[in-house]
């Protein structure tokens, strides 16, 4: 009775382990998610407006009705990305993800180098190149080191009211996203 019963606990802990591990890895092994809803969206290195229905619950605040959003996708293999854009919002946030959706960065316009959207993101060896010898493109960014080969950022402003409709269009629409050269 004693063996039975050990085979039973023993059996059903491993269930539960292969269980949790499942569970964990279908994000990562999943064919619809982030990576490949912001695909569907357009090319790399291209800024794309992000729909209510392509991304709700895939990142916060991308569908609250008061936020618009951007997201575009880049692949820092050779070259980093520098995301830029230019105007004035009552706030806007940009969020950096690996190709798995995980955020790797988040800043906003409280905390940037005055107030501008001005980002670049390298890989480790890169990060290096660029405190050797930074370009005078990035003279004024914030430089975010990742640990990745593909990603992408999503930048959302905030319309309190229509008439902020038109500023908050105009800098979503500056948003530049492009290798560093």
């Amino acid at each position: 009775m004693v063996k039975v019963l050990r085979t039973l606990f023993i059996g059903l802990v491993g269930a539960g382990l292969i269980h949790i591990a499942v569970v964990l890895l279908v994000p990562y092994y999943s064919d619809r998610n982030t990576w490949s809803r912001i695909s569907a969206y357009g090319d790399d290195w291209q800024f794309h407006t992000v729909t209510r229905e392509g991304i709700a619950g895939m990142v916060p605040l991308a569908f609250d009705p008061l936020f618009q959003a951007v997201a575009c996708r880049f692949d820092i293999t050779d070259l980093p990305a520098h995301i830029t854009g230019v105007g004035t919002t009552p706030y806007w946030s940009i969020s950096v993800y690996n190709r798995q959706g995980a955020n790797i960065y988040s800043i906003n316009d409280r905390t940037a180098i005055a107030d501008q959207l001005d980002l670049v993101v390298a890989t480790p060896l890169q990060m290096i190149e660029l405190n050797k010898t930074k370009p005078a493109a990035a003279e004024n960014s914030v430089l975010i080191e990742a640990d990745m080969d593909e990603g992408f950022v999503v930048v959302r402003s905030f319309v309190p009211d229509e008439s902020w409709r038109s500023q908050v269009d105009a800098f979503l629409k500056s948003a530049n996203c492009t290798p560093l050269l």
